[in-house]
Formats: C-alpha cells, structure tokens, sequence
C-alpha cells in the first residue's frame, strides 16, 4: 500500500509510503492520498493530521515516467476527475479544503509536486537536511497543484516568482527565514515534533480552534471589513459552545498566568 494510517488518540499520521521512488506520485497513489486524508476529515476522534513520507524523502514530486506519457489522452484523462463533488489533484489532496488542521513533517526532498503538497498543508516541520524548490522547472512541468496560489500567500510575490522561475533549492534554514516552515528539528525528528505539536493541538476546544483556523485561511484577498464580518459570523455560535465553558474553567483557577498545561 501507497498510503497508510496511523492513529494515537486525536492525532493521525498519514504516511505516504513508494519509498523506492522517493514518494513520487503516480495516479494510484494519490488516490490512495486523497482518500485517507477524507477518511481523517470524516474521522469523529481525529482532530489533527501529521504528513509524513517514510524512507528518508517527504514527496519528489508527480512520477516523471508518468509525465512521459502524457501525450496519450487517455493518460492525461486519469488525472483530470473527481470523487463525491471533489476535484482530485494529480498529487491527490492538493485541492481539498480540509476544515481540520495538518502538519507536514519533512525530511529529505520535497519538491516540485511534493513542495506543493507540503505547502497545502497549515503548517511544517523540517529536519536540517530537507529541503525544498520547484524543480520541475527543468522539465517544463507547471505547477498545477496549488503552488502559484500558495506560495505567494506564504512568503510573499517576490520571493515566490524567485523560487517558481529558478527553480533553485531552498534549505530548511532558508525556508524558516521566509515563512516556508514554522520548525527546524534535528535530521530524523520532524514527524515526533510534528506529532508533538498536533497533540498540542488537540487538546484545545476544537469548534473554536477550526473556527479560528477558517477565518485565517478565508480572508486572504478580502476586504477587512468583509473579512471581520466573515470571522464574527463564522464564530459567534462558539462563544456560547466552547467559550463560556472555557470562561468558566477560568474563573474556577484553571490556566492562571498563561499557563497551558492545566486547562
């Protein structure tokens, strides 16, 4: 199997697992992608995804040999389709709109299609030694997978032309220097930091979390003033569901002096 699930309490960790092609893509595998990541949206104790890729690589891409044979219609018709009124990218997820967080873990490569990929996810965690970059630019290859939309929403218009046309590689050190990542972690460490991290997450109210979340990812290019109403009527129902429980556990000594631990 392509893709495999493992799950410790709230936290899933999605694996892709073609180790012997550095987790490229081909079209088996990013159904296989796309189908766990709706089996972790649709989960009812799944709170938080980690992305992983297992042998030392995060994702090199869509399969070149795959690529090759494009020409044929037939070949370029299995990438176009979709499943239950969703659009399946050729690198699976990629145009999902999950409403629960992910955290990519990264190792190794993740370029091309794989930076794509990662980019989807909210957050990522890399070792020193992975790294990232558009390289497919060698072989004429767009970005069909999100990556002219969020790249530049991450790290801004000028640096994302810079990496799109060059195609250079950006180390892990680069990219936390410019918002590509949020963490650097030892080689061989991203995915317990990453699953650290999710548990984090999850132990916080989750309507009020996912609430937040879709009003930072929804208001990119709106005005403030349709974006303000936007998050008020996306969170107004949470104040009374989670909030005033929260408040209460508050005002019975729980959390005092920003601490996290004892909520």
């Amino acid at each position: 199997m392509p893709v495999r699930i493992e799950k410790n309490g709230a936290v899933w960790t999605v694996i892709h697992s073609r180790a012997q092609a550095r987790n490229a893509m081909d079209v088996d595998h990013a159904r296989a992608l796309y189908a766990a990541f709706l089996e972790f949206e649709a989960g009812d104790s799944a709170s938080v995804a980690v992305f992983w890729g297992e042998g030392g690589a995060f994702c090199a891409g869509w399969d070149l040999t795959q690529v090759a044979a494009l020409a044929e219609g037939e070949a370029w018709a299995a990438l176009d389709f979709t499943e239950e009124g969703h659009v399946i990218g050729p690198m699976g997820p990629s145009r999902l709109d999950l409403s629960k967080p992910v955290i990519a873990a990264i190792e190794g490569p993740a370029v091309a299609g794989g930076m794509e990929l990662a980019i989807w996810a909210d957050m990522r965690v890399m070792g020193q030694g992975a790294f990232m970059g558009v390289y497919c630019r060698r072989w004429g290859v767009p970005l069909i997978d999100g990556g002219t939309v969020r790249l530049p929403r991450l790290v801004g218009e000028g640096r994302a032309i810079d990496l799109i046309l060059t195609g250079r590689k950006v180390t892990a050190e680069e990219a936390l220097d410019i918002g590509l990542c949020e963490y650097v972690v030892p080689d061989g460490q991203a995915r317990a930091r990453a699953e650290e991290i999710a548990h984090q997450i999850a132990r916080f109210p989750q309507g009020c979390l996912r609430a937040d979340r879709a009003s930072a990812r929804a208001q990119a290019g709106m005005a403030q003033r349709a974006a303000l109403r936007q998050e008020w009527e996306g969170s107004k129902d949470m104040v009374q569901a989670e909030g005033a429980k929260g408040a209460a556990r508050f005002a019975g000594g729980k959390g005092r002096h920003g601490d996290f631990g004892d909520i």
